[in-house]
């Protein structure tokens, strides 16, 4: 994939305060490599799923995710709060 074509995506989730993830950052070419750079930066987790992001970047900004796409989106979240022992089973 040339470096131009990459994209990416970022969603905010509070538990209790949102309904559903949104997106809050979306991009491709130089702006995706800073979206993922800020969100190394700041210790965010980055999970790579192109079919994904090219789904999250037809929504608008600060929109929350659809219905369908709740089920992988929670796979994610969960993957990400268990690595970063914020999840307890």
């Amino acid at each position: 994939m040339k470096k131009k074509d990459i994209k990416a995506a970022a969603l905010k989730y509070k538990h209790g305060d949102d309904a559903a993830p949104r997106v809050v950052a979306k991009g491709k070419g130089r702006l995706a490599d800073k979206i993922i750079a800020l969100a190394r930066e700041h210790g965010i987790p980055i999970h790579e799923d192109r079919d994904l992001v090219e789904i999250l970047s037809t929504l608008d900004m600060y929109e929350e995710i659809p219905e369908e796409l709740y089920r992988a989106v929670a796979e994610i979240l969960t993957f990400i709060y268990r690595i970063s022992g914020e999840y307890n089973k």
